[in-house]
């Protein structure tokens, strides 16, 4: 029931696929898809921040009638910003330094660590029914997100189509010819760091190889420097999704590590 995104540009929607897609535009990142009167929507924009690494800029949604936008330390409901936790109409918001969390009771829950990680939980009664960098959370891997009928896309593909129109943009469309490079080094120390005794409580719980695959994509794409960030994203993104699903991770964070 939960879609994330992390660290560098990776994506997992509800049925379990896990995509890279570097988009730094505004997408629609969840949304209630039926035609008649849709119940939510959750846009993002992301951007490099000073050391170069994606961030979430800012967060948009709608729910049913309300609008929230959310930046790093700031809420703003309807256009005023207010402070947490804020409560109206079925929809509560708490933050803290660290993560600002929105509960809304149409089945809603949506935790951002107001930096790179964002994660929408979605009551199973909107299966079939979203659309976005999330996907359609009908059950079924791949179909309708990158196959669709005789067509299929790749992931720069699909989130291209996910770009909210926006009349004055300037915001270049990540180049779908250019596939992301893949990787095959540094298996062995993402396993090692994936599978410590601090994550004992996570092995059956999640599907351990994909965060091994986006923690080598990390790797990769940094080229062996900055190393916090690199490591760290993926690392923190299992152990919270461990915590999601009912896990205890143990301490993992030490002085020197993360």
């Amino acid at each position: 029931y939960v879609c994330s995104t992390w660290g560098n540009n990776h994506f997992k929607t509800f049925d379990g696929d896990v995509y890279q897609f570097p988009g730094v535009c505004e997408y629609n990142f969840v949304s209630d898809c039926r035609e008649a009167y849709k119940e939510f929507s959750v846009h993002i924009q992301r951007a490099l921040n000073s050391n170069g690494h994606p961030e979430i800029q800012y967060i948009l949604m709608k729910i049913k009638d309300i609008t929230v936008y959310l930046k790093p330390n700031l809420v703003v409901v309807d256009g005023r910003i207010v402070k947490t936790p804020y409560y109206t109409s079925g929809v509560l918001i708490e933050s803290n330094e660290i993560y600002t969390k929105i509960y809304a009771k149409l089945g809603m829950v949506l935790m951002w660590n107001q930096q790179d990680a964002l994660m929408v939980e979605l009551d199973n009664k909107f299966n079939n029914h979203t659309c976005g960098l999330c996907g359609d959370y009908n059950g079924i891997q791949i179909y309708n997100e990158f196959i669709k009928g005789d067509a299929s896309y790749n992931s720069i593909t699909y989130g291209n189509m996910q770009k909210i129109s926006k009349p004055n943009a300037k915001c270049e469309d990540p180049d779908e010819t250019q596939a992301l490079p893949s990787c095959n080094e540094h298996r062995d120390e993402c396993q090692r760091l994936l599978t410590s005794p601090a994550f004992a409580d996570c092995r059956l719980r999640l599907n351990l190889e994909m965060y091994i695959q986006a923690c080598m994509q990390d790797k990769c794409a940094c080229k062996g420097k900055d190393d916090s960030f690199c490591l760290c994203s993926t690392i923190s993104e299992y152990s919270r999704q461990c915590s999601h699903a009912g896990g205890r991770p143990g301490e993992w964070r030490t002085q020197n590590f993360c």
